[in-house]
């Protein structure tokens, strides 16, 4: 295939992972939807290992969006570690939080590689199926929140279940910001602060699972690539993450989720009729 039209589907396809890995609407399932309606076949393009690459660009965007705050609970969970106390400061507190709440997913997600990697990828319908079953969690979530906690409100016993909850995220049309965001609203937390727990939690995750297929990249096992079609996409991944986050936690200080929910539903059933239509 030419690289001028690899380099269009990456841009294309990065586009779209910028943008809903942060919208609560699911990047696996769109990432791997889209190239099969579109009919693009190229191997790279549809491998695993591109798609958490891509996920490196959205890294991008969570650096340059929260770095401040990044660097401010790193510092406290240092102190946390060198005092071996909490006590009464609140970025100790976060950092402690958002610590635990990557455990569940880390371990689930080594667990799990292997056969999220495979089974979804021949299994187009059960995708869809996921993106509905996401739009009933969130959607549910909206009628049980109170919307009154912040992060500094959470317990330990909170951020493990929230991180437990985006191990969930792992399959496909799930979504790890919209389910870590339910769980947040299930939680009790505000619309906007829940989204900001999700995006920092899902930085180390994010991170970790990028670090982990560069091996793929480094021993061929992802097969031949082009580093240009790949920065291409992660550059795009990074521009689109970078206004997704910053519209998403503009949104919600006002409005409920239920937009995302609607969307989810319409986009799985187009995806599955345009499947069956071939």
């Amino acid at each position: 295939m030419p690289q001028a039209e690899l380099l269009v589907q990456a841009i294309v396809i990065g586009i779209v992972q910028g943008l809903t890995e942060f919208l609560p609407i699911s990047s696996s399932a769109h990432l791997i939807l889209l190239p099969q309606v579109l009919g693009w076949d190229d191997a790279f393009i549809n491998s695993p290992a591109f798609v958490v690459m891509l996920h490196m660009g959205t890294l991008a965007a969570l650096l340059i969006y929260f770095w401040r705050d990044l660097i401010r609970y790193a510092l406290a969970f240092i102190d946390v570690l060198r005092e071996r106390r909490v006590g009464d400061d609140p970025n100790r507190r976060v950092a402690v939080l958002l610590a635990a709440s990557v455990i569940p997913a880390a371990i689930i997600g080594i667990a799990l590689e292997g056969f999220i990697d495979t089974f979804f990828r021949e299994s187009l319908f059960v995708v869809c199926g996921l993106l509905i079953v996401g739009a009933g969690i969130l959607f549910t979530a909206e009628r049980i929140a109170r919307h009154t906690r912040n992060m500094e409100d959470l317990r330990v016993r909170d951020a493990l279940a929230i991180g437990l909850a985006q191990a969930l995220a792992l399959f496909p049309g799930i979504s790890r910001s919209g389910v870590t965001l339910a769980a947040g609203l299930y939680l009790g937390m505000k619309r906007e602060a829940a989204a900001r727990f999700a995006f920092l939690m899902g930085t180390p995750i994010i991170a970790g699972a990028g670090l982990w297929k560069i091996r793929e990249l480094a021993d061929g096992s992802a097969g031949a690539f082009d580093p240009l079609v790949l920065l291409a996409g992660m550059a795009a991944a990074a521009i689109s993450g970078l206004f997704a986050i910053g519209f998403l936690l503009r949104y919600l200080r006002n409005h409920s989720t239920d937009v995302f929910s609607l969307y989810r539903v319409v986009a799985a059933v187009v995806f599955a009729a345009l499947i069956l239509l071939g």
